[in-house]
């Protein structure tokens, strides 16, 4: 059944327009995917990037860490140094307190008993001293006043 004015028929318009849909379709989807192409390929060539940068910095802390190591051990060697030191200065220090400690403690006791004792001996003299020179001041002041 064909109309007059158009010379189609309905189902050939209706034909018509899921043609013309389907070709805008077609279009969109193949807009769509060369944009995807374009997002795609930046994303293949930021990974290149990324993987170009990250080799050399991999290496870098390859180094690093391999050195680190190396120095850990020395500090290792250092620390069991250290330490054997350590207990061989706690091993003298033992040492000479069993042997030496109790006497030299008792020849520091001694000497400042003694030092003590001569300084009270010195204040006593001092004095004495004093005593006496104030008693010849004293008359001293008393004969002038009997002159006088």
């Amino acid at each position: 059944m064909r109309t007059l004015a158009s010379g189609l028929s309905g189902g050939e318009v209706a034909g018509l327009i899921v043609a013309v849909f389907w070709g805008v379709l077609v279009l969109f989807i193949g807009y769509v995917l060369v944009k995807l192409g374009k997002v795609v390929g930046e994303t293949g060539k930021l990974v290149s990037g990324v993987t170009d940068q990250t080799v050399p910095l991999l290496g870098e802390v390859t180094t690093s860490v391999v050195h680190i190591n190396s120095e850990l051990e020395r500090v290792d060697a250092i620390t069991a140094n250290v330490q054997t030191t350590t207990a061989n200065i706690s091993a003298l220090t033992s040492v000479f307190a069993a042997t030496l400690g109790s006497p030299v403690i008792k020849v520091a006791a001694f000497s400042y008993g003694v030092r003590h004792a001569l300084s009270e001996r010195r204040e006593d003299e001092v004095r004495k001293r004093v005593k006496k020179e104030m008693k010849a001041e004293r008359r001293q002041g008393s004969r002038k006043e009997r002159k006088a």
